[in-house]
């Protein structure tokens, strides 16, 4: 048990001072200069005609890459350069129009030289992310962005925990105001990102739902007994009962069948399966979708309102249907 308790202790001293560390860094950047130059390198960023090239070493590497990764993601166009392998034919990827952004933290990194130096030859814009705004690289930047000097997590005060941490979030922060200003939508992360999960989420509900002769139909003067062979047909769950006007007038489900026969059961066979109609046992004003919506949302709509299947409409009409087991399927979720 104590050697949990000391566990817990270390675990919560190390996130403390991260808190500290970003509680830092966010009174830093209320106030000049770091605000100033904040709105300088979105104002330039928004502006950006090439790519943003970052770059970095040893940890500020790891975190650049990452930050490229999260501006190439959401609509800033940004490439990761290597420090050293800038000194090695990678500043030829450079070109007017970009941008450079530097991450070090120590404001020193010797083998920063050449790319700061390739930026000021060719008139490159640079950004410096850095904890030192006295090295040269900070000197040399068009844009300084000076982080408040903090502990690290680490015991030793020497391995880059909490600094790399608020390097990330200022990143981060420029990325996502950018993403805002620049009217980034759903539809544009379904653009950027259309594999794995997040893809499946961000995918239009019409490249998933079932339509046209896949799609559970029946008149609302359909006997039972042919809305039970329409819901074995189609395996979805549902059927919609149309109108005269093809409009969706209400659904019944596996559920409501199973609810029908339950109350039924005083009742003939023929009575029951035969001669009541679909239109009796429907349920009216269903929950419906709009065309077009992504997946993603479908799905949140199908959970909060605890169904497993609905209609898309298109002027009143069923375009499509969709299940909460076929967007599982399609790896939304």
């Amino acid at each position: 048990m104590s050697e949990a308790r000391d566990i817990a202790a270390h675990l919560d001293r190390a996130l403390s001072i991260d808190v500290e560390g970003l509680s830092a860094l966010r009174a830093a950047m209320a106030e000049p200069p770091l605000r100033d130059a904040l709105a300088r390198t979105v104002e330039l960023l928004l502006g950006l005609k090439g790519r943003l090239v970052v770059s970095g070493l040893g940890k500020s590497g790891h975190v650049g890459r990452k930050l490229a990764a999260t501006f190439a993601s959401t609509g800033t166009p940004s490439y990761f350069v290597h420090g050293a392998e800038a000194s090695h034919g990678d500043l030829g990827v450079i070109q007017d129009g970009d941008v450079v952004l530097i991450l070090t933290w120590s404001g020193t990194t010797q083998e920063m030289t050449d790319i700061v130096g390739y930026t000021r030859r060719f008139g490159i814009p640079l950004i410096a992310i850095t904890g030192n705004g006295a090295g040269r690289v900070a000197r040399e930047a068009d844009i300084c962005l000076e982080l408040p000097k903090v502990r690290e997590a680490c015991p030793l005060n020497l391995a880059p925990t909490t600094s790399t941490l608020m390097q990330m979030a200022v990143g981060d922060a420029i990325a996502v105001t950018l993403l805002h200003l620049r009217g980034f939508s759903e539809t544009s992360f379904r653009d950027f990102h259309p594999g794995g999960r997040l893809g499946a989420g961000l995918t239009s509900i019409d490249r998933i739902m079932a339509t046209g002769t896949a799609m559970p139909i029946v008149a609302g003067d359909t006997s039972v007994s042919g809305v039970v062979d329409e819901l074995s047909a189609k395996s979805l769950g549902i059927v919609g009962v149309v109108d005269a006007g093809g409009r969706l007038a209400g659904v019944i489900t596996d559920g409501d069948i199973r609810r029908y026969l339950g109350r039924s059961s005083d009742r003939s066979m023929r009575e029951a399966l035969h001669e009541t109609r679909a239109e009796a046992i429907m349920t009216r004003d269903p929950v419906a979708l709009a065309p077009g919506i992504l997946a993603a949302q479908a799905l949140n709509i199908l959970q909060n309102r605890r169904i497993s299947a609905a209609f898309i409409l298109d002027d009143s009409k069923p375009a499509g249907v969709i299940t909460t087991l076929q967007l599982l399927q399609a790896g939304v979720g």
